[in-house]
């Protein structure tokens, strides 16, 4: 690993910021309250999923219309927290209830979310979704 590359302990000071952002992200979510959610955006975030890649206003616009709710959704064990500087990325699994065009959909996946720190404060810049595979 190189001298740029840390993987944060869990007594890191910066792990626990990442981690308590995106747990506050993940209850921003199942608020339904697009403006609460995009605090945690960069402008120019995405998510990419099977999908394809949806931009920030895209996601946000689901939000907005009501089209895209959350009801429930939760970590699966402890994040993994990796710094590179002003970038930092976090992989954690993710159960959620989420209610697209009126049909439930659970999920069980896999989140990528890689922030970047700008003006002092950690944004998310990308988010990558892929379903868990049952054990």
């Amino acid at each position: 690993m190189s001298d740029d590359a840390t993987i944060t302990g869990s007594d890191d000071p910066v792990r626990a910021e990442l981690v308590a952002i995106d747990e506050d992200w993940l209850r921003a979510i199942v608020s339904d309250d697009a403006e609460r959610i995009g605090s945690f955006m960069a402008d120019d975030w995405v998510i990419v999923s099977e999908s394809g890649v949806a931009s920030k206003e895209q996601f946000l616009s689901f939000i907005t219309s009501g089209g895209l709710t959350h009801s429930a959704m939760d970590h699966v064990g402890e994040p993994r927290v990796q710094v590179y500087g002003e970038i930092a990325v976090l992989t954690a699994r993710a159960t959620n209830t989420a209610h697209y065009e009126g049909r439930r959909f659970d999920a069980d996946e896999w989140t990528t979310s890689v922030f970047a720190r700008r003006d002092h404060r950690w944004l998310c810049v990308l988010t990558h979704i892929t379903p868990a595979k049952a054990p």
